[in-house]
């Protein structure tokens, strides 16, 4: 596909890819999934390029790379486009590719569409997919609304999206892919964000880990044979005297 080779071509041409691996920008993994014809695509692209392209090949879980400078810090990103997920019988159809890339990633975006109520209904099933693969709740998630300027065609109102949003815990935003860059830059400023203050802060704790082992717990029946062959020795060398 053209645009792929064309994102590919902006990844090889970064900055950075020569010099020593303490110099190498921080790499920051983020995944895009929601229901089919919702815009992913057209958001990853949206991001990247800053260009609205109308019409796309069929989504076949395409991985685009870039170098961003955000907040005065370069950044590697990868955005992982997968393809669109369905309920089946009350239930997420999640195949293992999806699942590989929700482990994948340090951080999601789950897009719904105002135009379509069944997409704004995978929501949810979603988010508990992605905590279910992440546990301990650190990943994370951002949810976006697309195509807020279909208005005389939508079926799911803000207020719904920002609601749901608030339950899970969630930062919510309404983004018009073809109308507007600066509300879709800011979903993945703020993902690309948090995991750069993660990042920074678990680095550290990793090193200290790697260098200064951590002692095992002690066996208490055998400090306890240790303390009664301590006294036993003074007993015999009291009696010896």
């Amino acid at each position: 596909m053209r645009l792929t080779q064309s994102m590919c071509t902006i990844a090889e041409g970064a900055p950075g890819g020569d010099g020593p691996a303490a110099a190498r920008p921080r790499l920051v993994k983020i995944a895009v999934v929601g229901g089919s014809g919702v815009g992913k695509t057209a958001l990853v692209v949206r991001f990247l390029t800053r260009r609205f392209i109308g019409d796309y090949e069929r989504n076949a879980g395409n991985l685009y790379s870039r170098h961003i400078q955000i907040d005065g810090e370069m950044l590697a990103i990868q955005v992982q486009d997968t393809p669109g997920v369905q309920i089946h019988e009350h239930s997420l159809d999640c195949n293992e590719q999806l699942n590989r890339c929700i482990r994948w990633a340090d951080a999601l975006v789950i897009v719904f569409s105002i135009t379509d109520y069944k997409s704004f209904e995978l929501l949810s099933h979603l988010y508990h997919q992605v905590r279910q693969l992440h546990p301990g709740n650190m990943v994370p998630v951002v949810i976006v609304a697309n195509k807020a300027d279909l208005l005389h065609i939508k079926e799911v109102e803000p207020q719904q999206g920002l609601q749901l949003a608030n339950m899970l815990g969630c930062t919510f935003y309404e983004v018009s892919v073809s109308e507007n860059y600066n509300n879709v830059f800011n979903a993945f400023h703020l993902l690309c964000k948090e995991v750069s203050k993660q990042q920074i802060t678990s680095t550290p704790e990793r090193r200290r880990t790697s260098l200064i082992p951590r002692p095992k717990s002690p066996n208490m029946q055998d400090l306890k044979r240790r303390f009664k062959q301590a006294l036993s020795a003074k007993v015999r060398t009291v009696t010896s005297v």
